[in-house]
């Protein structure tokens, strides 16, 4: 028996947004309803939307104005040191966040710059500032030794962690 380690975080990437709908068509033409498939998807689908309202939430929470608030987003990527970013949930965050009036930057060291911005229409930052919040959205292992507290603007700054993956005592939350 083999046990797989499953994490907290965005789900995305090429497979795994079709794949469940290949599964659940073709039981549902064999007469077996996949509910379970079908459920599983369905929070998966809304994972983006969740995180966008509990940054906005937690800014709030921490006495930030939603309207201009600088937050960081690290990783644009599906997983976790690869460089594909198809379907990743990063880039819906990004838009959700936008369409907030929030300042929203990413930086992803994996991700090619200039397929993120012909695809996504975003400029990677190269080199960081402070924020008001830092999301960690996908586990590099080349963030788990960034000095996080070096990025915050305040004491009162946002570190949402989506992963599980970040030492308990400088998160504000987790996923």
């Amino acid at each position: 028996m083999e046990f797989l380690p499953f994490k907290p975080g965005l789900v995305g990437g090429h497979c795994i947004g079709v794949d469940p709908y290949y599964l659940a068509h073709k039981a549902s033409s064999l007469g077996y309803h996949p509910q379970v498939i079908l459920s599983g998807r369905h929070v998966n689908d809304q994972m983006s939307s969740f995180v966008s309202e509990k940054i906005i939430k937690l800014l709030v929470k921490n006495n930030f104005k939603v309207q201009g608030a600088k937050v960081l987003l690290l990783g644009v990527t599906f997983k976790e040191n690869c460089p594909d970013i198809r379907n990743s949930q990063t880039f819906e965050i990004y838009t959700a966040l936008k369409n907030n009036d929030v300042d929203v930057f990413a930086f992803d060291p994996f991700a090619n710059a200039k397929e993120v911005l012909d695809i996504h229409q975003i400029n990677l930052v190269t080199s960081l500032d402070t924020y008001d919040a830092i999301v960690l959205t996908v586990a590099h292992d080349f963030f788990k030794s960034f000095n996080y507290a070096s990025l915050k603007s305040s004491p009162n700054s946002v570190i949402y962690d989506t992963k599980g993956i970040l030492d308990q005592n400088i998160v504000t939350a987790r996923l």
